[in-house]
């Protein structure tokens, strides 16, 4: 049996306008009345994320001083994954199209994020996605999980997928960070690193995966091809 084990965010949802309005939201909130800021656009702040530049170094960068750039962080954190921002997440074109392919050649699909139960229960509702993972294939975090690094987290929740799931003579993994190669090195599993989420090419690199590519659709003929 093939295996597809996917992350979520990065191959299937595309969470940049989300992290944006959090960052207009955040600037706003923290500039002092009349302060004049330097909004970055969309692609200026994405370009920023993706190459791993620090949240208070994106505040300094947008003409916040030193102590408002730790309040902008702290904010930023607090919010970021409440519910009023996740309306922003859309699908990464192609995405929906990729499901289809891989669960029509009969290949076993599995998803594994750090988005909490309720967090990945949205998008399924908003996307109609719980058609390609019944909830025997889906890996995330529980609610009340304290989260500690993805790159930490990430690890533990392949040891309990491997662990649970059927064996397969062949897996790949799809992620889009260091956490989701990490993770499956970790465990001996072929990875593919897409540059459709928040690392850029040069980040991914860094991490050696077995490949890297544009984006889940193309994942999924390399898979198919092979």
């Amino acid at each position: 049996m093939l295996r597809l084990i996917t992350d979520f965010d990065g191959p299937i949802m595309d969470v940049s306008q989300r992290y944006y309005s959090v960052y207009q939201f955040c600037l706003e909130k923290t500039r002092y009345p009349d302060q004049p800021v330097q909004q970055l656009s969309k692609a200026e702040f994405w370009q920023k994320k993706r190459s791993r530049v620090p949240e208070k170094q994106i505040a300094l960068h947008s003409g916040l001083d030193e102590a408002q750039s730790q309040a902008f962080s702290q904010l930023r954190r607090q919010i970021v994954h409440t519910e009023p921002y996740f309306q922003y997440d859309s699908l990464i074109p192609g995405a929906l199209a990729a499901l289809l392919k891989i669960q029509q050649a009969g290949i076993d699909l599995a998803v594994m994020t750090m988005r909490r139960v309720w967090e990945l229960d949205y998008a399924f509702k908003k996307y109609d996605l719980g058609q390609f993972f019944p909830e025997n294939r889906c890996y995330c975090l529980s609610n009340d999980y304290v989260k500690t690094r993805d790159i930490e987290d990430k690890p533990l929740l392949m040891a309990r997928a491997l662990a649970e799931l059927p064996t397969a003579t062949d897996t790949w993994m799809v992620g889009d960070t260091e956490a989701d190669i990490t993770a499956a090195k970790n465990h001996g599993i072929k990875v593919m690193a897409v540059e459709s989420g928040i690392r850029d090419r040069t980040q991914l690199e860094l991490y050696q995966p077995d490949i890297i590519i544009q984006d889940l659709s193309e994942a999924v003929d390399l898979i198919l091809k092979n």
